[in-house]
């Protein structure tokens, strides 16, 4: 079978693999929608470590091929909603609380992290019957591919966040995570809503979503903005972009007992760190918390559930679409220069 991916760090290009094998609890999918993730883009320049060979992808709407003879909920032709976490559901660490590191730290991760991923002709989703979806008659493939890692993504940092209801909230980042993270946040009934970004479309989608405030780091220190339009600071802060240095501003926003909430990927060369004042010298209460994204059939259904019923429109976070299994190869260069008018690009296969 023919895969786009990883060649060796920062060398992409057409692989040829063999088809993956079934086994008695997994699925074979072939993709019908697929979308670039810049985790994608972050493994191809060496973010996961030294690799080679390794198919992309990781977001995918698909169609089963093949079933193992233990699976029950699924068969040949139906068309699922393919978790971005897959867990080894047989594994001690998913009888907790979290579930996204069953066998090692965001070991759940399967695609990228220890197999080849989605961007495929046909790919492999171990324990079928807990990790994959059926897709609802009312729901369309681009609108479900989005919840699979973007929208479960964000809705996790607000989770994480402990967002009330009346809160002030800031959301740090307004691509599609820090998107969904907006509309999240209204969800949980949050009074105030500020984000902070400055691309024009991020802006529009993030109002559109719920967002009351919009700041930007060009407009001068985004804590100073902030805890001038809050007085003591904010609720919750989340974390869906930046750097190194957000940290530190993050908890300097944050008023005493709040919840600072990340679920952004910083780089292996960084070092987060703060002032002890930033954290009360140790006495403000402040919750700081980082979270992976969840996994599994059930937290994609809750997340099929609310597109269903009207909740949330996830087709705002697509701007590019592309058609054929050709072209994954430029919406991939798409999403690993990150065009300004870019939020996020599909492939229609």
């Amino acid at each position: 079978m023919k895969g786009y991916g990883m060649l060796s760090i920062d060398h992409a290009g057409w692989i040829e693999k063999e088809r993956p094998a079934c086994g008695p609890l997994d699925a074979v999918v072939e993709p019908i929608v697929l979308a670039p993730c810049s985790s994608d883009t972050h493994v191809l320049h060496g973010g996961n470590g030294p690799k080679k060979d390794l198919i992309l992808g990781h977001e995918a709407v698909g169609r089963v091929v093949e079933t193992g003879n233990l699976v029950s909920k699924f068969k040949a032709g139906d068309v699922v909603v393919v978790p971005c976490c897959t867990p080894n559901w047989l594994s001690w660490n998913t009888q907790g609380e979290y579930n996204p590191h069953d066998e090692g730290l965001m070991a759940s991760f399967k695609f990228l992290g220890s197999k080849d991923g989605t961007f495929a002709e046909y790919f492999h989703v171990n324990q079928a019957d807990a990790n994959l979806v059926l897709l609802p008659e009312n729901v369309s493939p681009e609108a479900a591919v989005m919840t699979v890692d973007m929208m479960s993504t964000g809705f996790h940092g607000v989770e994480n966040a402990n967002v009330e209801f009346g809160d002030t909230v800031v959301v740090i980042g307004i691509g599609p995570v820090g998107l969904m993270s907006v509309a999240g946040t209204k969800l949980h009934g949050a009074g105030r809503i500020i984000a902070v970004g400055t691309r024009p479309n991020c802006v529009e989608v993030a109002k559109e979503y719920g967002a009351t405030d919009i700041i930007s780091y060009k407009d001068g220190d985004i804590v100073k903005q902030v805890l001038e339009m809050t007085k003591e600071g904010a609720d919750s802060v989340i974390i869906a972009g930046g750097n190194a240095e957000t940290f530190r501003q993050a908890i300097d926003m944050t008023k005493p007992g709040g919840y600072i909430s990340n679920v952004n990927f910083f780089d292996i060369s960084d070092t987060l760190a703060m002032p002890a004042l930033s954290w009360g010298l140790g006495m403000a209460d402040k919750t700081i918390r980082g979270g992976f994204c969840p996994g599994g059939a059930l937290r994609i259904h809750k997340m099929l559930e609310m597109i269903s019923n009207g909740r949330v429109d996830t087709t705002k976070l697509i701007t590019h679409t592309f058609n054929g299994f050709d072209k994954i190869e430029d919406a991939f260069k798409l999403m690993d220069e990150k065009p300004k008018d870019l939020i996020k690009p599909i492939i229609v296969i």
